[in-house]
């Protein structure tokens, strides 16, 4: 099978970004609101790099100036990929192939460390991205350590949760994406389309070009708040959920065309 990836991160199909304007009008939210936080985001990830004079901050800026290359041949062959969603559970990785790649939403990537310990570090070394908009809390701090690339996203209210979480990453990451959710070009950011931590980040595998029939979904629920979300109102959160199935409802739809 051959597969055709987009030479940047765009999404795989225009309703994956307008579904952005409808989940703004859902819920009141303004597009001023996450311009601003997305503007903030991709200055002060610029204002780290430049503050680095390890060299470690290098493939970050590749990252800032759009190069997407590395993430692009890792998930690219045959090999399954699994996004691990917030209601993840350890037998749901037993049950993995072995030779799965790990995508993890946000703080979904805690469960790798209660794998039993023989099999903790394979997973580890399977996990190659992190998606997430800063609350996934204490769960973050293994894949920080591991200097896993992370995708680090703006939305209006965040701005405090990303504050925190790059200045973690400015020394222990060596690869680092920033994702918005506005319609317009950011410089030195992408929007693959999607909405939470999940659905985003089977977008942004679409947009690396991983084939729908190589991907999985695990701990993805939207009938109830998973384990490893982030604090919530969980009347929002169960709102938030059901625009995530229509995410991947979309996204399923473009990508067998």
């Amino acid at each position: 099978m051959v597969t055709i990836v987009n030479p940047t991160l765009e999404p795989l199909g225009p309703g994956l970004v307008t579904i952005q304007d409808e989940v703004r009008e859902a819920f009141g939210w303004s597009l001023e609101a996450d311009l601003e936080s997305a503007q903030g985001l991709v200055a002060a990830a610029g204002s780290a790099v430049k503050r680095d004079g390890s060299g470690e901050g290098l493939a970050l800026a590749a990252a800032l100036d759009g190069g997407v290359g590395r993430l692009r041949d890792q998930f690219s062959g045959e090999r399954p990929v699994a996004v691990l969603g917030a209601a993840v559970a350890v037998e749901d990785l037993l049950a993995l192939p072995g030779d799965c790649l790990l995508v993890a939403a946000d703080g979904s990537v805690g469960v790798i460390s209660e794998l039993p310990e023989e099999l903790r570090e394979r997973a580890w070394q399977r996990l190659l991205l992190v998606v997430s908009d800063g609350d996934g809390g204490e769960a973050l701090k293994g894949a920080i350590e591991r200097r896993i690339p992370f995708a680090l996203h703006a939305h209006g209210d965040n701005t405090d949760e990303w504050t925190l979480l790059l200045a973690e990453l400015a020394g222990n990451c060596e690869l680092m994406l920033l994702t918005h959710q506005c319609p317009t070009t950011i410089e030195g950011m992408h929007n693959p389309g999607g909405f939470t931590d999940g659905d985003r980040a089977a977008c942004l595998l679409a947009a690396l070009g991983v084939n729908h029939s190589r991907l999985s979904l695990v701990g993805f629920r939207s009938d109830r708040i998973g384990r490893w979300t982030g604090a919530t109102d969980p009347i929002i959160k169960m709102q938030k959920l059901q625009w995530m199935d229509e995410v991947l409802r979309r996204l399923t739809t473009v990508g067998r065309r």
